[in-house]
């Protein structure tokens, strides 16, 4: 299982699997905001043809955050959602920040398990963050 860094080709590829994996997908025009920044570095995998796990970390200064992460769902619970992690935060070290956050929902217990496991640790929870009204838990890793 090998990540490789997004191209512009895989846009269309990655809104659709966002659009599969969650009720408020950012949408094409988002994600190539995002691609086209000099602060965001995105990472995915490829089976079958297809792209089915993709993940992108923000850079700034010294600190990272995990803006995308998603495993599509007949892929999940196999260790493709750890290896975009990974990857994210060993592109984060890469460009010098110490420490990575992210913000999970509080109703996905696997994606906090998978978070957990990986070194993050639970702050504080974000109230109301989602546009459903479902709170976030906001987690953070130091890297080394």
């Amino acid at each position: 299982m090998n990540g490789r860094p997004w191209t512009m080709h895989d846009l269309e590829g990655i809104a659709a699997l966002e659009k599969e994996c969650f009720p408020d997908p950012w949408t094409w025009r988002m994600l190539t905001e995002s691609f086209l920044s000099d602060r965001f570095f995105g990472t995915l995998l490829e089976e079958d043809g297809g792209i089915v796990a993709y993940g992108g970390v923000g850079i700034a200064a010294d600190e990272a955050e995990v803006q995308l992460i998603a495993v599509s769902e007949m892929y999940r619970r196999c260790g493709r959602g750890r290896k975009i992690l990974e990857d994210l935060c060993e592109i984060a070290a890469e460009k010098g920040a110490k420490k990575v956050f992210l913000e999970v929902r509080v109703s996905n217990a696997a994606a906090q398990i998978l978070y957990l496991k990986c070194g993050f640790s639970g702050l504080y929870c974000r109230t109301r963050y989602y546009p459903d009204g479902e709170d976030a838990i906001v987690m953070k890793k130091e890297l080394p």
